[in-house]
């Protein structure tokens, strides 16, 4: 009975055997491949129908994701920006992608309004604080309340009147909180310094975009790289915006919103001359050509808790 068996399952693999030899006259099975709904060269769609043959497969161009981690360092950033903008003529559109992945919480826009205090309201304190996101959306908007007495107001140019003081939250307050969003963030402003030092705060320089000193900008309009320019002209001339218009003094939303749009009409062109401008990076030990791979044995290349444990 087992020899019966063997010879019906003999006579059974040599018709499979045949068949496939037929299939694969006719195309339809590769000679190493599996029946199925695509073979490696020419196979079957899922209607049927024979799928056009193709011999060679063309590799897909190599390029350079256009995401960025949102702890991307600036350097980065920009490099990133520039190696996108040599890929060709839709580097730029990749670029702006990049950013994508970046926003909102890697772009911030700040601008602040202040009053005076001090001898004759000469000293100037924070009196009111906006944040936009990168599509121009409130992040923050708060007024605050000077450490030392108001002596002026600037309601003409800061919008600030004593009623707004009523619902006003400490000066501290406020500056942990705004520093809590300004941490890690690439921070646009108009002539932010003085933002800055409102907030008794430093930003690093390589994380800061001023709309003020942007020579990009400042060509756009025609004036030179060293020329002072007020937001409400560059919004004038470059976005066809009216702003700080009135009597009723400056609004701190408002001139935010306004320097990120410029920040993003340049953004491109902005970000390249930085990377230009960035030092060049060190090489690593790991890729350096130079660097011999037997030093990474050595002791002094060892944790010292490994050390001490082996002894």
């Amino acid at each position: 009975s087992s020899q019966g068996r063997s010879k019906k399952r003999s006579r059974k693999h040599q018709r499979f055997m045949e068949r496939r030899a037929v299939l694969e006259q006719k195309g339809v099975l590769s000679p190493h491949g599996h029946l199925g709904t695509q073979s490696s060269k020419t196979g079957l769609k899922a209607n049927g129908t024979m799928a056009p043959r193709c011999d060679k497969v063309p590799k897909p161009k190599q390029i350079v994701s256009s995401s960025l981690s949102p702890s991307a360092s600036p350097d980065s950033i920009a490099r990133h920006h520039s190696v996108l903008l040599s890929q060709g003529n839709g580097g730029s559109q990749r670029v702006r992608t990049s950013s994508l992945a970046l926003r909102p919480g890697k772009y911030v826009a700040i601008d602040c309004e202040m009053v005076g205090t001090g001898p004759q309201g000469k000293l100037s304190e924070l009196a009111r604080c906006s944040v936009v996101n990168y599509e121009g959306d409130v992040v923050y908007d708060k007024y605050v309340r000077p450490e030392l007495p108001i002596v002026d107001y600037r309601t003409r140019w800061s919008g600030i009147t004593k009623q707004h003081m009523k619902n006003a939250i400490p000066f501290k307050a406020a500056q942990a909180e705004i520093l809590k969003i300004l941490k890690d963030k690439i921070v646009v402003g108009h002539a932010i310094h003085n933002d800055f030092q409102a907030l008794k705060y430093f930003h690093p320089k390589d994380r800061t975009r001023d709309t003020s000193q942007s020579p990009v900008l400042k060509k756009r309009i025609g004036l030179p790289v060293r020329a002072n320019v007020s937001l409400k002209n560059l919004a004038k001339h470059l976005l066809d915006k009216k702003i700080q218009v009135g009597r009723k003094g400056h609004s701190s939303v408002e001139d935010a919103q306004t320097a990120m749009e410029l920040y993003r009409l340049v953004e491109v062109q902005w970000e390249k001359e930085l990377a230009h401008s960035l030092p060049p990076r060190p090489p690593s030990p790991v890729t350096d050509p130079a660097a011999d791979s037997s030093q990474y044995l050595d002791d002094q290349y060892w944790p010292t808790e490994l050390m001490a444990s082996s002894l």
